[in-house]
């Protein structure tokens, strides 16, 4: 007689728990994602240059870098997040797991995305919303994001996985702040009305801590586990 595994209530609400959280990252990645899409699409299609996107015109290759690095890191990243994903099944020596392969894409992604994002920061010509506050912000967040992917990348080497772990999700979440940024300042927009340049700053600044607040929450979660 042969027997059959009985798949439990609580074990598909679980199963159905750990896919939702990739499933949510790639939610909040659409927006920035499809914002970029838009870019990219003015950029080659012959749109009109106006003082708002003159500087992506004049120095398109920062801003292709950083929409096409940003895509793939956001919405790749968020499946490292499945954990059905981050084991080899049985496993067998030498066989990489898809985590470590995505890693191996990923890694680069990040670092190209961080370094894109601080050359715009430095160089680009501010738009009218934007101000020196916002700026310095970006500057802080790019390099955490750079100096977080090179503290992963040093902990791997040394097998630590767990300090690995913690620091590409600090990575990531820094990364996904634009997401989080598109859902604040549209709330806000929607109750107060339009921001000014330090409440922009303000409010983007603020996205980035409640991600990075919600990466420390699981990377303590996860070593508790």
């Amino acid at each position: 007689m042969t027997s059959k595994t009985i798949t439990s209530p609580r074990n598909r609400s679980r199963s159905r728990l750990k896919w939702g959280v990739p499933a949510g990252l790639i939610v909040l990645s659409l927006i920035p994602v499809i914002a970029g899409a838009a870019r990219l699409t003015e950029l080659t299609g012959g749109a009109a240059v106006t003082p708002e996107n003159a500087r992506f015109f004049t120095s398109p290759i920062p801003v292709v870098t950083h929409i096409l690095t940003v895509t793939v890191y956001s919405l790749l990243g968020a499946f490292q997040f499945a954990p059905a994903l981050r084991r080899v099944s049985p496993p067998q020596h030498g066989k990489r797991s898809w985590h470590q392969m995505a890693g191996r894409i990923l890694v680069p992604a990040g670092l190209l995305a961080a370094l894109s994002g601080l050359w715009m920061s430095l160089f680009y010509t501010l738009p009218a919303t934007d101000g020196p506050a916002l700026v310095v912000l970006r500057l802080i967040f790019g390099f955490g994001m750079l100096l977080s992917i090179i503290l992963a990348l040093l902990a791997i080497r040394r097998r630590d996985f767990a300090i690995h772990g913690a620091w590409m999700t600090r990575a990531y979440a820094i990364a996904l702040g634009a997401g989080t940024q598109a859902v604040v300042l549209l709330s806000w927009m929607l109750i107060a009305g339009p921001t000014d340049q330090t409440m922009r700053a303000v409010l983007m600044g603020a996205s980035w801590v409640i991600n990075l607040v919600v990466a420390e929450y699981f990377i303590q979660r996860r070593r508790t586990a």
